[in-house]
């Protein structure tokens, strides 16, 4: 979208109860096939925290005149105009980085993401993120999320977690997929390299929120949001570990390490839920010295190998695949030995 565009409600013209501004505005377009259909035109989904945000950004007036309360009442008005600006610019900078892109279009991008790369600039990662990638690789491209010209990130993986990653470039997009998402319509599935030998499959449903003892883990608490993993074994390598698949009914923050670390089969290389074999299970020092080089694998082995969902415009399947990566193919290669 290069210029503003305007949307005009006509208040007669919808059988609304009268209720706070912001609610009312927002309930108008779900019912307005007009300004669905504009909406929709520029790539826009206006929820409303949304209308919220451009109320208190005086970009909405009521019979020619600014409103910025978004409790405001609807009543003895006529008119109600709203204006959507040309997105602003996204605050990180866009940096040259190099990206393993699966598939693209107009309104989407899949890409396989490398072991070590953050998602989101952060304090302690402010450059050098998925996001400033994106912003250099997809460019005017962006159309804009919430007003600003940035990706739209419906999901995450770890800093450590490899894999497919989808991403919105517009705003209707990122709206659709965030319902997908929420919905669990869609098949996630990851590879993990766990300590052990879980049994051959089966499916942990245990809440998971913030630990009490460290405010910096996730644990599986009594009073967390429920979270489902199903797992099944695909190789093993007595005595150590196995390989195993598996796939999120949610999308809990590090849900595949709480569940298996709490299954006691913590993800080889994941120094936060991780629970290696001690040392002293091995009196063959071959073993003892195998053993070692497993423990000092530099990241949790965890790839995220497929991801299906519905296109959020077009709603064709699509079907995105990622072999595992070479440190853990080489660490593997080390188990069966």
């Amino acid at each position: 979208m290069t210029v503003p565009i305007k949307i005009l409600l006509i208040v007669k013209d919808f059988n609304l109860p009268i209720e706070r501004l912001d609610t009312w505005v927002t309930e108008a377009i779900k019912v307005s096939d007009s300004t669905k259909q504009l909406l929709n035109k520029n790539n826009f989904s206006i929820s409303r925290n949304r209308v919220k945000n451009l109320i208190e950004n005086k970009q909405l007036k009521i019979d020619g005149r600014t409103i910025n309360n978004p409790s405001f009442k609807i009543q003895n008005c006529e008119i109600v105009e709203i204006k959507l600006q040309k997105p602003s610019e996204a605050i990180p900078l866009p940096e040259n980085i190099k990206l393993d892109i699966l598939y693209e279009d107009e309104f989407i991008i899949v890409i396989n993401k490398k072991s070590g790369m953050v998602v989101h600039p952060a304090p302690g990662s402010p450059n050098g993120t998925l996001v400033n990638a994106l912003l250099y690789h997809c460019g005017e491209n962006l159309k804009g999320i919430g007003g600003v010209k940035r990706p739209g990130i419906v999901h995450r993986l770890d800093k450590n977690t490899s894999g497919v990653m989808v991403i919105a470039k517009t705003e209707l997009a990122h709206s659709n997929l965030c319902k997908i998402f929420f919905n669990h319509d869609l098949d996630r599935r990851y590879n993990a390299v766990v300590w052990g030998q879980p049994m051959n499959r089966g499916v942990i449903k245990k809440p998971i929120g913030r630990s009490k003892l460290n405010r910096k883990k996730m644990a599986v608490v009594d009073n967390g949001k429920m979270a489902i993993t199903k797992w099944k074994v695909i190789d093993i390598f007595t005595p150590f570990a196995s390989l195993i698949e598996c796939k999120l009914e949610t999308g809990r923050t590090h849900q595949i390490r709480v569940h298996m670390s709490y299954l006691g089969h913590g993800i080889i290389g994941d120094d936060l839920y991780g629970k290696p074999i001690t040392q002293k299970n091995f009196k063959n020092s071959y073993l003892k010295e195998k053993n070692k080089l497993i423990k000092s694998f530099s990241r949790q082995a965890l790839h995220a190998s497929k991801l299906c969902f519905h296109h959020p415009i077009n709603n064709k399947y699509l079907e995105f695949s990622s072999y595992l990566p070479k440190d853990i193919s080489v660490l593997i290669e080390h188990l069966k030995v």
